[in-house]
């Protein structure tokens, strides 16, 4: 396989976030060694999550193995599972923005514009609603 240099699009305060967490996780855990450092694995996760880089080219890239590599992305997408919020406290936290970036989209949201039974609510029910679903064939 070739091996060549190259960028990923990723900021420096989310690779530092993540490998402060990772290098936390090791410390709690009393890891010994490692192939890569914190920061590398980071780097790594990082650039899977975000390319869809795949573990070959990763592997060849690190200079690792493939097992290495998808025990590491493993590792580092757990811990970020572990402080994801639950999916209530998100769209809590969703309904008072104006926007939300979702899988690096940014989708504005227009609260003035909601059905007028709103979302995740049952449609109305009742004898002239059932008439009119009645199948008549």
């Amino acid at each position: 396989m070739l091996v060549f240099l190259s960028g990923v699009d990723v900021s420096s305060s989310a690779l530092r976030f993540l490998a402060t967490r990772l290098r936390e996780r090791q410390r709690a855990l009393g890891t010994r060694w490692r192939h890569l450092s914190a920061g590398r694995q980071a780097l790594l996760t990082l650039a899977h999550l975000r390319n869809g880089q795949p573990y070959a080219q990763l592997a060849a890239g690190f200079g690792i193995g493939t097992t290495t590599v998808y025990r590491y992305v493993t590792e580092a997408v757990e811990l970020l599972t572990a402080l994801a919020p639950a999916l209530a406290e998100a769209v809590r936290a969703a309904s008072i923005k104006a926007y939300l970036i979702l899988d690096g989209t940014l989708l504005p949201i227009d609260w003035g514009h909601l059905p007028a039974e709103g979302w995740g609510r049952a449609p109305p029910t009742g004898p002239s609603t059932r008439a009119n679903t009645r199948n008549t064939a």
